[in-house]
């Protein structure tokens, strides 16, 4: 097991995804931000079910990072409940980790 983080959201809009992962990689709470065009979530909020197109953002980030960047979510999405998911990282390639660690702060 690492201290890296894969943290999941979705936006609703393009332009919020991208707002979204420049802050971030901006702010050095990620190292790297993908973003995944085309998602058709499916979802039930206040007591209905809803469908929407999004846009996924796969956020690479550490452990000591997460609450920040979960903040920035919160902070900066248009959804009053906007998804965060943090997943642990178990392994990967020792260059690749390294570098997500010299890329956030």
């Amino acid at each position: 097991m690492t201290d890296k983080r894969l943290v999941l959201t979705t936006a609703g809009s393009r332009d919020e995804a991208r707002r979204i992962a420049d802050a971030l990689v901006d702010r050095k709470l990620a190292a790297c931000v993908n973003i995944v065009s085309g998602v058709e979530s499916i979802y039930r909020w206040k007591g209905k079910t809803e469908e929407a197109e999004e846009w996924l953002l796969w956020i690479k980030t550490t452990a000591d990072a997460f609450e920040r960047v979960r903040d920035a979510i919160r902070e900066m999405h248009s959804y009053e409940l906007p998804e965060c998911l943090c997943l642990a990282i178990e392994n990967g390639s020792p260059e690749y980790l390294q570098w997500l660690e010299e890329s956030v702060e």
